[in-house]
Order: structure tokens, then sequence, then C-alpha cells
């Protein structure tokens, strides 16, 4: 015999909170991705995505790299629309993963892009560590933020309220 799919409904209310979750958390990547691209690649100009080669190469990299993140941005919202239209958002999941996805995104970028590939560094001709440092520190408080909500989030589902 055929098993139903599991929900993403929370029991007895309208809200998907797995999904809500999931949906503001490509949200938060897309926001995290954007501010890192307009402030430290073209306000302040201090990398490109890919530094490894020639500027034309890098500039390219940051155009890709603002497509992807405008991608995410609209299908994200996309996303939180249809949540909004079904009345399934769960607000505090939906705040929970914007904050979770703008932290795996900037501790990704500090410790995959920055130090594992090292397609870029944050700065270039100063030492580094400090501003490591501020950007894996401030990753982690975003994640403690999103993690925080979740258990919240997760504490006021299971006591049968909506979020």
């Amino acid at each position: 015999m055929k098993q139903p799919a599991r929900s993403n409904v929370a029991a007895g209310t309208g809200a998907a909170p797995r999904r809500s979750m999931a949906v503001c958390a490509l949200i938060g990547a897309a926001v995290m991705a954007a501010a890192d691209e307009i402030v430290f690649h073209q306000i302040l100009g201090w990398h490109h995505f890919y530094d490894r080669s020639t500027t034309s190469a890098g500039l390219l990299s940051d155009g890709l790299l603002h497509t992807a993140e405008l991608l995410a941005l609209v299908a994200g919202f996309f996303l939180y629309a249809d949540l909004r239209r079904r009345k399934a958002l769960a607000r505090t999941h939906a705040w929970a993963g914007f904050f979770l996805g703008m932290g795996i995104f900037q501790l990704f970028d500090g410790i995959v892009d920055h130090k594992l590939l090292r397609v870029h560094q944050i700065r270039y001709g100063v030492d580094v560590t400090p501003y490591d440092w501020a950007w894996n520190v401030g990753a982690l408080i975003l994640l403690l933020i999103g993690a925080a909500l979740a258990v919240q989030a997760g504490r006021r589902s299971g006591a049968g309220t909506s979020s």
C-alpha cells in the first residue's frame, strides 16, 4: 500500500514551516550575495568573485554572480508570494531561514571561496586576518540568530500555535 507523502504543513494550521524556512533561506543567501557584490566588488572595489585571472575575467565573474543572485532573489520572492497566497507562511520559520541563508552564504564565501578555493580574498595588499575574522564571525552571528529563531519557531509550532 502506497503511503501518503509527508506534509510540510504544521498540524492544525495552514502553515508550511519547512518550506517557509527554505524559501527564506534562498532569499537570505541572495540578499547576502547582493550585499557582498555591491559593497565589496563594486563600491569598495576590493575584489572580484574570481581574482585569479585578468580584470576582464573578474568582471565577468562578478556579472555571473550578480545574475545568479538576482535569479535566486526573483525565484525566492515568487515562492514567498506563493506561500503568502496559500496562507502557508510560517513567519518565525521564515525569519529563521532568512538569517540562516545569509549566514550560510557568508560562511561558505569566507571558508570555501576565500581559504579553500582561493578564488579571491576580501582585500589585497593588507593583512587579511582581521578581515577574515570579521567576515566569518559575522557569518556565525547570522547563523546563531537563525538557529535561535529556528528553535523558537520549533517550540511555537510544537506547542500547537502558529508562528
